[in-house]
């Protein structure tokens, strides 16, 4: 891959062979995020774990104690008083069946998360092939299909995020932007890894953490000390 002079001066700043403590790793990402936006800093983290196995996947929801920095567009299925709920609690979008039609006729995917009260999941379902794609299909596991709306709507709008391996056994997650202060980006990276290291399956032998790696959206990657986690 050929990379424009302002990646290979960045990757120049790097050392590709050292995993650097987390501190150092963070003020090193953003040292070399040199985009003109505001750069979303990432964490991809490659786990000791087989996803092809059922008892080996990792995947769950975790609030970072500063946000994403990102303004999340909520949909939630519900109706009646929940629907109402969901309203007063600052869903961008709320209904039922007419989403469903909308989101079929239309392919119409103005929004970030999904939330569904147990109920609705029917209503939902008929959608899934194009939700679980996307990333977007409401589960259990990330308390997205909940009866607590405005719990779900609060934690989303305040920054949760969701993890999930995929099928390569890599982790990917963001934990910012390059506009946040070193130590906010350090104390959700230090949240979500928690999150992370908890949610080891006991099927999963060896090393779990096999490899931490931080970077931005436009930048080089730099590798992150996981014994520090």
């Amino acid at each position: 891959m050929k990379h424009g002079k302002k990646y290979v001066d960045s990757a120049k700043l790097i050392d590709s062979l050292k995993a650097y403590e987390p501190a150092e790793a963070i003020d090193l990402v953003l040292q070399t995020a040199k985009a003109k936006f505001d750069e979303t800093i990432e964490l991809s983290a490659r786990l000791g774990v087989d996803p092809r196995h059922a008892d080996q996947q990792v995947r769950g929801a975790v609030v970072l104690p500063n946000g994403t920095g990102r303004t999340v567009r909520v949909l939630v299925f519900a109706k009646g008083d929940k629907a109402k709920e969901a309203e007063a609690a600052g869903a961008d979008f709320v209904g039922a069946e007419e989403l469903v039609t909308r989101i079929q006729t239309e392919n119409w995917f103005g929004f970030d998360v999904v939330v569904a009260t147990p109920d609705m999941m029917g209503v939902v379902g008929r959608i899934g092939r194009v939700l679980g794609p996307k990333g977007l299909m409401p589960n259990p596991k990330s308390g997205t299909v909940t009866m607590d709306v405005a719990r779900a709507i609060e934690e989303i709008k305040a920054g949760k995020v969701e993890y999930r391996v995929d099928k390569t056994g890599i982790v990917h997650c963001p934990i910012g932007k390059k506009s946040f202060d070193p130590a906010k980006l350090l104390e959700n990276l230090t949240t979500l890894m928690e999150a992370i290291i908890k949610a080891k399956p006991a099927a999963a032998k060896g090393n779990y953490l096999r490899s931490v790696v931080l970077s931005s959206t436009m930048g080089p990657g730099v590798k992150v000390n996981a014994l520090k986690f």
